[in-house]
């Protein structure tokens, strides 16, 4: 049997890709209301960015140890190769949740074929990654190959992003009140990235337009060989900016292939509606 591609709902995709290329998918959780939600199969973006805008409180918790025991117990049982792409370990517990819940099930199953890999990436970045792993699978490819062609592609991708109010950033800590404040004020936008799985500052830039331009610029500095790969856009229910960011791309790269996704509730409820992400390798596709 082929080896069996996992991802979490952290890699934003959808559940067409998850049909398209068999990727099994476990969902993380969102609080919301005094509810609990199964990302993905339970509830939808859109219902956490309109709760958000109502000023309602949202909140995110990983995969359960159980869940994943379950899962890498039938695989174990079943004999089959699985590789677990997971959601940066920087930014959530549930990598080495996995990590721990792998290692129980081999001590049961010795020879099962579990591996955990830890992206260190997030959202479509994550995504893209997730994808390249299923199309290697679907063509045949060893355990070996997909594990080190996807970790390449999980090395070098580049996430550039962006949000469109503070205030949501620092109720996650990222900013304290008084830039939240000022920010808001001033129009000015936040440019981020992803360091080793990291959320990281790049600098401020002073209204929406200048941000995208900016966003091109850096992909110009940091990105290369794009017209092999998919580049991907991720927006917190804006589709227009996002596809003015696409249509930009195309035009300045020539490039062929942009995969648009809305960011996903777990991400979404902490980088807040407007939050707008471009990722793209740093190193030739492979």
């Amino acid at each position: 049997m082929n080896t069996k591609i996992l991802a979490d709902s952290a890699c934003d995709l959808t559940n067409r890709h998850y049909k398209a290329f068999d990727i099994e998918m476990v969902p993380l959780t969102v609080h919301l209301e005094g509810k609990d939600f199964k990302d993905v199969n339970e509830i939808e973006p859109k219902t956490v960015y309109d709760a958000m805008r109502a000023g309602k409180g949202t909140k995110t918790s990983q995969v359960s140890p159980q869940t994943f025991k379950t899962i890498f117990t039938s695989y174990a049982q079943s004999n089959q190769a699985l590789v677990y792409f997971a959601f940066s370990s920087e930014l959530s517990g549930t990598c080495q949740t996995a990590k721990m819940m792998a290692q129980e099930v081999k001590e049961e199953y010795p020879e099962a074929e579990l591996h955990i890999i830890d992206t260190k990436c997030a959202s479509i970045g994550y995504g893209l990654v997730v994808l390249r792993a299923a199309e290697l699978a679907r063509s045949g490819a060893s355990t070996d190959e997909i594990v080190e062609t996807a970790t390449y592609h999980a090395n070098h991708m580049e996430h550039i992003f962006t949000v469109d109010d503070l205030e949501y950033l620092r109720r996650g800590g990222r900013v304290s009140r008084a830039s939240a404040f000022v920010g808001s004020l001033l129009k000015i936008k936040p440019v981020l990235h992803v360091d080793d799985g990291k959320l990281v500052p790049l600098e401020n830039v002073r209204g929406s337009r200048k941000v995208l331009n900016r966003m091109l610029e850096l992909m110009k500095e940091r990105g290369t060989d794009f017209k092999n790969q998919t580049i991907g856009i991720s927006h917190g229910d804006d589709l227009k900016r996002a596809e003015q960011l696409a249509a930009m791309i195309k035009e300045k790269f020539d490039v062929d292939d942009v995969l648009i996704e809305m960011v996903g509730s777990v991400i979404g409820a902490h980088a807040g509606p407007g939050t707008l992400a471009l990722f793209f390798l740093n190193k030739e596709y492979k």
